[in-house]
């Protein structure tokens, strides 16, 4: 099964590297380009331990894909993880400019029904809000009816070397 996981920062990308150590494809997609040219060279923007040789194994093995181009990672898969920051606004809330962005690159993108996992920290109600999303800018005949899916993280990333 393809799966591609939006965000590539701590959850984003330890969730996919142990997805595919797990034995699924995984295709890792971020906008940020020095980031996947980084990633593809074998190089690790972050530190978690034994996440750089749980990559390369999985890179190797050719379970896990580093891309740029987040329409054909979701044309490839059946589940799509959204990991992308949700920063502060001034007024503590949570700022949901890049869940958003996500949501209506993927329902623009879609081929068929997809899952859609929501791995961002968010307040409820988001999984609503992505939902309208999908339904008004995909292009299909699919309605997001049933099936929504948010895995908040709990992660805690490593401080140090």
């Amino acid at each position: 099964m393809n799966i591609s996981i939006i965000g590539t920062g701590y959850v984003g990308l330890v969730t996919g590297t142990c997805l595919a150590d797990f034995g699924l494809s995984v295709i890792c997609v971020d906008q940020d380009k020095q980031k996947i040219s980084l990633l593809n060279s074998g190089g690790v923007p972050i530190y978690e331990p034994n996440l750089e040789a749980l990559i390369k194994k999985n890179v190797s093995a050719g379970r896990l894909t580093f891309t740029t181009d987040l329409k054909n990672a979701v044309k490839q898969s059946k589940v799509i993880f959204i990991a992308v920051g949700t920063p502060s606004n001034n007024d503590g809330s949570a700022n949901l400019e890049q869940i958003e962005k996500v949501a209506q690159q993927i329902a623009t993108s879609m081929n068929e029904y997809k899952v859609i996992v929501n791995k961002s920290t968010v307040p409820i109600g988001t999984a609503a809000k992505i939902k309208e999303i999908i339904n008004k800018y995909q292009t299909l005949s699919l309605r997001a009816t049933e099936g929504s899916a948010a895995i908040p993280s709990s992660v805690i990333p490593a401080s140090s070397h």
